[in-house]
């Protein structure tokens, strides 16, 4: 007769590989008790690598992109500009939280720092941001994990619009102020870290960076305030909040993403208010 005691095997609800469901800490990721009630549920499990984090903030943008068009589609753009092509019309975008010193100035618009990273101005415009957002958000997920990666997000977003807004930048909209911010998160990765793999992400990645600053500077109407905003402030996050390598995701880099998260849900349900309030206008 077998008398060995059963060993219940789960995925650890914060990196998410297998391990005992009566272990007192991960042997992976160090986070204690991980076979616990209060940590194993559905409210409190991680996003393991952030695949399917990374894929919501993508849906959500091209939700708001496609409500953005419908608020108001006889004023769409359909001209031959390639850049202009499906561009939402400037009141539908103001309506949904377009940011801006035009806007912020009127009435207490601070709420659009957050939602004017869910808004774009053409297809052109959604389709290379998301590209880019696909592109990198699998590093910075590995790199500082889910949750530090959704908060860098956030905040790189509010803190590039915030600096378009202190340069006088009358109205902009776009995750690229976000997407700057993952980028200073990676430069200032691979300049902290160092080594062969350090130095071969901030090359890389510093590529990138300079790309969107002398693009920004050779073509009319891109917002070089908000991306170099997004960059300092995604290198600060990166600065204050760490990488894997240095501190695992704690419960405090979860809070800041749930807070992130809690204000995003709120900032984007008032612009969807106000946007049903103008259809019926």
């Amino acid at each position: 007769m077998n008398n060995r005691p059963v060993r219940n095997s789960i995925l650890c609800p914060n990196c998410r590989k297998l391990v005992s469901s009566d272990e007192a800490r991960c042997p992976h990721c160090g986070i204690p008790s991980p076979g616990s009630r209060l940590k194993n549920n559905a409210l409190t499990r991680g996003w393991g690598s952030g695949e399917s984090l990374v894929l919501i903030v993508i849906y959500v943008n091209i939700g708001m992109y496609l409500i953005s068009l419908l608020l108001n589609p006889r004023m769409m753009g359909m001209g031959l500009n390639p850049f202009g092509l499906l561009a939402p019309d400037h009141r539908s975008l103001a309506v949904l939280g377009a940011t801006g010193t035009l806007l912020m100035n009127q009435s207490a618009g601070w709420w659009t720092l957050l939602t004017a990273n869910y808004l774009h101005g053409s297809v052109l415009h959604i389709f290379f941001n998301m590209m880019a957002l696909y592109h990198i958000s699998p590093l910075i997920t590995q790199l500082f994990g889910p949750y530090r990666y959704f908060a860098i997000y956030t905040l790189s977003g509010m803190g590039g619009f915030w600096i378009s807004y202190m340069a006088g930048i009358p109205l902009t909209i776009g995750a690229s102020a976000a997407l700057c911010g993952l980028i200073g998160a990676a430069l200032y990765y691979g300049r902290s870290r160092g080594g062969i793999f350090g130095q071969t992400i901030y090359k890389q990645v510093g590529i990138w960076a300079l790309f969107i600053l002398v693009f920004g500077l050779l073509v009319q109407g891109i917002n070089n305030w908000a991306h170099i905003g997004g960059m300092a402030t995604g290198a600060l996050m990166a600065l204050a909040l760490g990488y894997h390598e240095r501190i695992r995701e704690k419960l405090a880099h979860r809070l800041l993403a749930a807070g992130c998260m809690l204000a995003t849900a709120l900032a984007l349900l008032w612009a969807l208010f106000r946007g049903v309030m103008y259809w019926f206008s």
